[in-house]
């Protein structure tokens, strides 16, 4: 007599232990390979429940890093859509040489960097270009955290990124160079860098050069509108203020340290293991706390310039201003969420909207032509104009 087969589950039992962890990396990591002809349905299990959400979140953190790339392609090869919030440029610019091809072929989107990287910087941009009554030439923006009255703190999953990201930068160097891609245009006079500590007299607060993805995806989705829809490019360029000079300091010697050990094997090892010490505390491995969460915002501002309508742009000065923002709530886990949720409805709802042919996106480029900023205002991204004049 035949017995019935039961479906067979696999749990990995102390996940939440040292070693747990390292087997739970490993079970995740069989899931994705893409030889393997079908999926297991796996759990997890131990005694704290906090510690198991990390081990989780490490393992999608080290996944979408190492193995994101057989996603990708599994999404293309069975014309399924994908928008994920992977920021780090290497991954996002290979993915973009590799299959945009085969994404096109196939009629499906693969867009990334869909979360606070960098949905609110690409998409402002174009929001400050659809505003002005001219020809937008350049843009900085300046995006200001504004943390509870428990201060801010910042998971270290963030962290991580930004070491295996930095510790890429000759193979994203190459790239770029094995992609030889023509300088775009400059419209308008040379957008100028700020010092790496400066002023902004506008904002009443310091800056330093935001080191986040954002002036990368803004850098592509100005090239494919100029180069697709025979639209001026923008100039732009990134910073986050810091508010007092004490901040500025631990900022500097933070940065220093960074800069230094991410060159070094042992150093990443040191800059994961410590990353509360390296960071002077805004990253941690506990991450934010429900009450800094819900109590921190941001704000990015963008100050735009350029021509009013019918002024050449050969000779003349810049003769438009525009200030606008992009308010919204906690960046890394309220806002994040909200803005990849609203990219999926617009890619799901905006069909007509999108590029025609399928292919590798930036938001920008996807999104366009599309209401992502409607949804984005009314789900508490909010975007407005602040002022517009005439020099």
């Amino acid at each position: 007599m035949a017995t019935e087969q039961r479906p067979f589950h696999l749990v990995v039992f102390g996940a939440s232990g040292f070693t747990g962890q390292f087997v739970t990396e490993e079970v995740a990591r069989e899931q994705v390979d893409p030889e393997r002809s079908s999926r297991l349905p796996w759990a997890v299990a131990g005694r704290c429940r906090e510690r198991l959400q990390r081990v989780l979140e490490r393992a999608a953190l080290k996944l979408y890093r190492f193995y994101g790339e057989p996603v990708v392609k599994a999404c293309i090869e069975n014309g399924t859509s994908c928008v994920d919030i992977c920021g780090e440029p290497q991954f996002l610019e290979l993915m973009k040489w590799k299959y945009h091809e085969k994404a096109a072929e196939k009629g499906v989107y693969i867009i990334g960097s869909s979360g606070f990287d960098s949905i609110p910087a690409d998409m402002g941009v174009i929001y400050t270009r659809n505003k002005m009554n001219g020809t937008l030439t350049a843009v900085e923006s300046f995006l200001t955290i504004h943390p509870g009255p428990e201060g801010l703190c910042i998971h270290d999953g963030t962290w991580k990124s930004a070491i295996y990201g930095f510790g890429d930068q000759s193979n994203l160097r190459k790239l770029r160079h094995a992609s030889n891609l023509k300088p775009l245009p400059v419209v308008g006079p040379k957008l100028k860098r700020r010092w790496p500590i400066s002023f902004c007299r506008e904002l009443n607060l310091y800056s330093i050069p935001f080191l986040g993805s954002d002036v990368s995806v803004v850098k592509r989705t100005q090239r494919y509108l100029h180069e697709n829809l025979e639209e001026s490019p923008v100039q732009y360029a990134a910073y986050i203020t810091v508010g007092s000079i004490t901040s500025v300091i631990k900022l500097m010697f933070a940065g220093l340290f960074f800069l230094f050990f991410v060159r070094f094997g042992i150093g990443r090892q040191l800059l994961i293991k410590f990353p509360w010490l390296f960071s002077f505390g805004y990253f941690s491995k506990q991450g934010p706390t429900q009450k800094q969460v819900d109590a921190s915002s941001f704000t990015l501002t963008f100050f735009g310039q350029g021509y009013s309508q019918g002024l050449s742009t050969d000779k003349n000065k810049p003769n438009i201003r525009i200030c606008t923002q992009v308010k919204g709530p906690e960046a890394g886990y309220v806002a994040t969420p909200i803005a990849m949720v609203q990219a999926a409805m617009t890619l799901l709802n905006d069909v007509s909207d999108l590029p025609k042919a399928g292919g590798v996106f930036t938001p920008g480029a996807a999104f366009s032509k599309t209401k992502l900023i409607d949804r984005l205002n009314k789900h508490g991204i909010e975007f407005s104009v602040i002022s517009s004049s005439e020099v």
